[in-house]
């Protein structure tokens, strides 16, 4: 997923990670923590799912400025004014729905920090096309609306998909889509390579 770090250098054009302190929403597995706590003050992951969490915590297990908590988006569980850059990448903030969590964003975050999200454009796209025939009732023009409304700032990014195998192309969109839809996109796609784009919502406080 995005071999050429388009989604990284974009947000560090925007507001450099550099000496912050950082919050990533619905971390998962951490993937994204060592690298930011390669250059950030301090880095607090926030995942909901225990084993995730647990996940997390093993792989910055000796990073000194990284520490991973259980918690959701709707109820952070990091102090008033205490953030300078929060990233969320897919997770929790999808357009619609998710207001509790920008309120707390709006709590936690430092004057002139900078929020971060990163979600589908389904706009365009090989990628984009199949997640319209996943979910044909989502309206990106809808959730365009929602984040202008909510003060964000779109920055439309081309990334890409690339694998080294095809199996594990196979086994992404089987993780992705259910089995139907996921057969038809493996029978029609070839190569090793799927264009994506994304949206890289953006605000500062």
């Amino acid at each position: 997923m995005d071999p050429d770090g388009r989604i990284r250098a974009a947000m560090e054009r925007i507001r450099p990670m550099a000496g912050a302190r950082v919050l990533d929403i619905g971390c998962g597995t951490g993937y994204h923590l060592p690298a930011f706590a390669a250059v950030a003050a301090h880095v607090t992951g926030v995942e909901p799912h225990g084993e995730l969490a647990a996940a997390a915590r093993a792989r910055t297990a000796g990073l000194d400025n990284a520490e991973v908590r259980t918690g959701v988006a709707q109820r952070l569980p990091v102090p008033d004014a205490s953030v300078e850059v929060a990233h969320a990448r897919w997770a929790y903030f999808f357009g619609r729905g998710c207001e509790p969590g920008l309120r707390e964003l709006s709590r936690v975050m430092r004057r002139g920090g900078a929020a971060f999200i990163i979600d589908n454009d389904a706009s365009r796209s090989t990628f984009g096309g199949w997640f319209r025939r996943f979910l044909p009732r989502y309206d990106p023009d809808d959730v365009e609306r929602f984040w202008a409304a909510q003060g964000f700032t779109r920055e439309p990014l081309d990334i890409r998909w690339h694998f080294e195998r095809r199996a594990d192309f196979e086994a992404v969109v089987r993780i992705e889509f259910p089995r139907g839809l996921a057969d038809e996109i493996i029978a029609a796609h070839p190569g090793l390579d799927v264009d994506y784009a994304v949206n890289l919502w953006w605000r500062e406080y």
